[in-house]
């Protein structure tokens, strides 16, 4: 098995819309605003070349949106999806299986494009099944007003109508469910119903791909909950949980959204559990 991170795209988000009700002073330490109050974001991704799969974890904004959507994320850089992808040495096609840690605009935008005739959408991986499972994807195809706008038509109905839609089931009795693509998943529902957080053993060690239940290294302390999720409270409890767990197991957490920081692990201190390394993937796997 192979991973590599897949840089898609850095944009800027509000700060306090990703802080919810913790101060400005207070996240503003560690993910500092601009004079427009936005803070850096990355789209990273994350590919796994195990065997005769190509495993693509997220996907993304994509680009088929118009200049006025993307206008509102202040996108910056020359990161793409189709930039990574080839830089090594691989493409759209290649990727057999594209693993969906939740249907928001930002990590499913890039599954489907404009067809030739721009009449319409298609999907971007000709030979890859799409996973997700049945819970996110009945919340994601009939939303509610909260998450309506991230939820958009033309990111998930190519999947289905393709023919390349397939749901992964999550296990209730367990804290990590198997699954057919070779990694287990926590399910969480603070942010959204049933987002899905891959545990990956790699190198002998346990990387878990973070998506939006640790947007980035600044929202470690438990009440540092986004104003975007849907559950708040429940994101507060999945957040403990999940990283004493992380402390005690030195789970290496790998962060979407953080534009500075790829991956740390965290340790336990009399203030909760906190950051204790930060590391890239070639400096943590050369």
């Amino acid at each position: 098995m192979k991973i590599y991170p897949i840089e898609t795209g850095n944009f800027k988000l509000d700060g306090g819309a990703m802080f919810g009700v913790v101060p400005k002073s207070l996240w503003n330490r560690t993910n500092p605003a601009d004079a427009n109050n936005m803070i850096d974001m990355a789209a990273r991704c994350l590919l796994i070349e195990d065997g005769q799969r190509l495993i693509l974890i997220d996907t993304g904004m994509g680009n088929k949106q118009s200049d006025k959507f993307f206008g509102y994320y202040y996108q910056f850089g020359d990161h793409t999806l189709d930039k990574s992808l080839q830089q090594l040495g691989f493409n759209k096609e290649d990727i057999t299986d594209v693993f969906l840690t939740h249907l928001h605009f930002d990590h499913c935008g890039g599954c489907a494009v404009w067809n030739k005739d721009k009449t319409g959408y298609e999907t971007a991986f000709k030979n890859a099944t799409f996973w997700t499972n049945e819970n996110h994807w009945n919340w994601a195809i009939n939303p509610n007003a909260r998450e309506k706008a991230s939820f958009l038509k033309e990111n998930l109905m190519p999947m289905q109508e393709s023919g390349q839609l397939q749901f992964l089931k999550p296990n209730a009795t367990t804290f990590v469910t198997e699954s057919e693509l070779g990694f287990d998943i926590l399910y969480v529902d603070g942010h959204t119903e049933k987002q899905m957080i891959p545990h990956i053993r790699y190198k002998g060690k346990t990387l878990v791909f973070m998506a939006d239940l640790l947007p980035t290294v600044g929202h470690l302390p438990i009440p540092y909950v986004m104003g975007f999720d849907t559950r708040p409270l429940l994101t507060l409890s999945e957040k403990e949980v999940f990283l004493n767990t992380a402390a005690d197991n030195n789970f290496h957490l790998i962060l979407e959204h953080d534009a500075h920081h790829q991956i740390c692990t965290v340790k336990h201190t009399e203030k909760g559990v906190r950051a204790a390394e930060l590391f890239t993937f070639d400096s943590l796997f050369g």
